[in-house]
């Protein structure tokens, strides 16, 4: 059965709710959205297959793809594989990149190398996805493992909330860093997704 949709998005779980958001904000009623669990980014090797099957398995229902997705810690090959698939993803490294903007997320990084992130998304989960997937939560001494060499978290916030701001500044406590808030919004996802739109309106 075809799809009534000319482009498919398939994102990662960790920025999906940005992705709907925007889709949303630019009336796309014919993109689609396919999200795969954020637990890969703990075996990001296992990213770049994920995202092939998806791709693979769409066949040609669609106009056009795209992926939501940085490189990921994948070192390339989820690149390879898109490029096997003729398929273009978000610019940058990880979703700090692009929702900092590559400039701007540079910049923090050369002022303070030791610096940790969160996204709205991750600070929602931080219990989960950091503390817990590092085993802190059973092995307290892991901490200074992890993040001796740590100075700072930055939140880079998607949303203007009192309440995650709260959230994350309770985990740069939890993790002994000083805390910084930076609004991003949706970043360079925006031009990215708009262009990945046109591209699909275009072939349809």
């Amino acid at each position: 059965m075809e799809s009534s949709a000319p482009i498919l998005v398939i994102t990662c779980a960790a920025i999906a709710r940005e992705v709907n958001e925007l889709k949303k904000l630019g009336q796309w009623s014919q993109m689609d959205l396919q999200a795969i669990t954020v637990d890969l980014h703990a075996r990001p090797e296992k990213i770049p297959a994920a995202v092939a099957e998806k791709i693979d398995q769409a066949g040609d229902r669609y106009q056009h793809i795209f992926v939501a997705y940085g490189d990921c810690g994948t070192s390339g090959e989820l690149d390879r594989v898109l490029e096997e698939r003729g398929v273009k993803r978000l610019p940058g490294a990880h979703c700090y990149d692009f929702l900092a903007g590559r400039d701007s997320y540079r910049q923090m990084q050369d002022e303070e190398p030791g610096t940790f992130y969160l996204t709205d998304f991750l600070t929602q989960h931080f219990e989960r996805l950091v503390i817990e997937i590092l085993g802190i939560d059973r092995h307290p001494e892991l901490l200074e493992t992890y993040f001796g060499n740590y100075t700072r978290l930055v939140f880079l916030a998607q949303t203007d909330s009192a309440e995650l701001t709260e959230q994350a500044r309770a985990a740069a406590e939890r993790l002994g860093l000083r805390f910084e808030r930076v609004y991003t919004g949706m970043g360079e996802m925006v031009p990215a997704l708009d262009a990945a739109m046109q591209e699909a309106l275009w072939r349809s």
